[in-house]
């Protein structure tokens, strides 16, 4: 799927009044600069939560302050201890998944998939990536553990794909049928079929107990809440903001609150999941895209994909702290973290080309190039016990 890149102005509301200002500078050269960013006065500080009594069946809870505490640096499950190192990337256009060795910069291979790949997606059980292949209507399985692709499993309109943290079941994101389908995690057979009034179900992400997720619709700017045992839709919002399309969907370490990228509104929405009350929006930079939570859970990465920037939002301190600019523009897209946290690994969509990021610095490392339209693509292995799907959504 190809969205249209819309250029609006933000419509100066009460609502959006208290939000800071992003300042956008970079250096006669177009290289590197840190930007200070205002606070976020949206986003107070919260309480440490009690323990958290999960969804039945899934995984106990590490810490009740840090959903991501599995994640630390190079803290890799037995299961993929072993697996190489590698980034696969899913060309859209090209019907390719390009493989990087994250060591060289190099491209060591080139798998052709079905029609349309749009994500690569570590399964729950870390053993499987499963490319996405929309158009195509199929799921191509890759063996992490040889880099080898397997016999395509068909499912129709696979857009994007999750699940549930009790490893139970799949969830496809049938963008172009609305629906939301729950399929058996490993043969991916039908099991229940949602319909859905919005339009675009794209990214998701659970909340700290397991027992609801967020669902962003892109093409019709609406936000739906999902209860994960009875797999029906308990909550359906408009995102208040004029042909809003949201993206991807992260929860906060602390498990208070949902981050939402919005491409059109150019800026993260934060709300409150277990309320599901009116959103509030963070301006970040023009077509917000990704979001990445980076491996000691203090920063979150906010790839701007139509302005070619990055920005940096400080958890702790409930603000923007720096914008990274790419030398020479790009489109950050999709993407996700090395195991040891150093690197942030984008896609470049509109530029057939990937992002390797100095997490430390915001320094470019290295650009590579790829197979046109690259999206969705999966840094492996990751640290972490068990995936929840997209790019690698690990707790």
């Amino acid at each position: 799927m190809h969205p249209t890149r819309l250029t609006r102005a933000l419509t100066a509301t009460a609502a959006l009044a208290a939000l800071s200002t992003l300042a956008s500078c970079a250096d006669a050269s177009g290289t590197h600069k840190d930007e200070a960013l205002g606070s976020n006065p949206a986003a107070a500080p919260v309480k440490k939560k009690a323990a958290v009594q999960g969804l039945p069946g899934m995984p106990p809870v590490l810490d009740p302050s840090d959903v991501y505490a599995a994640d630390r640096p190079g803290r890799l499950s037995p299961v993929v201890k072993d697996f190489p190192s590698r980034v696969y990337v899913p060309n859209t256009n090209s019907n390719t998944v390009t493989v990087i060795d994250p060591a060289t910069y190099k491209v060591i291979e080139t798998i052709p998939v079905g029609a349309q790949p749009q994500h690569v997606v570590p399964s729950w059980d870390l053993k499987t990536l499963w490319v996405n292949n929309d158009r195509g209507n199929t799921l191509t399985p890759i063996d992490p553990s040889t880099g080898k692709a397997g016999k395509s499993v068909d499912v129709h309109d696979p857009y994007n794909l999750y699940f549930t943290p009790d490893g139970k079941y799949a969830i496809v994101m049938a963008s172009l049928d609305r629906e939301l389908v729950f399929r058996d995690a490993h043969s991916m057979k039908r099991v229940k079929t949602v319909p859905v009034s919005c339009y675009g179900v794209n990214h998701a992400d659970f909340s700290a107990d397991g027992r609801y997720f967020i669902v962003s619709c892109e093409f019709s700017g609406e936000l739906l809440k999902v209860d994960t045992e009875k797999m029906k839709v308990i909550g359906q919002e408009k995102l208040p903001f004029d042909g809003a399309k949201p993206q991807d969907v992260k929860l906060a370490p602390d498990g208070s609150r949902f981050y939402i990228a919005d491409m059109v509104a150019n800026g993260v929405w934060i709300l409150d999941g277990d309320k599901f009350s009116r959103p509030t929006l963070l301006p970040t930079g023009k077509g917000a895209h990704g979001l990445y939570v980076s491996r000691d859970s203090r920063e979150m990465y906010i790839s701007n994909r139509d302005e070619g920037t990055i920005s940096i939002f400080d958890f702790t301190e409930n603000r923007l702290t720096k914008k990274w600019r790419l030398p020479n523009g790009g489109s950050p897209d999709m993407g996700g973290v090395s195991a040891d946290g150093k690197v942030l690994w984008l896609s470049g969509r509109y530029n057939a080309e990937v992002y390797a990021i100095d997490t430390r610095t915001g320094e470019q490392l290295a650009r590579i190039k790829v197979g046109s339209g690259p999206h969705g693509l999966a840094v492996y292995p990751q640290p972490g016990r068990y995936s929840l799907g997209h790019t690698g959504v690990f707790r």
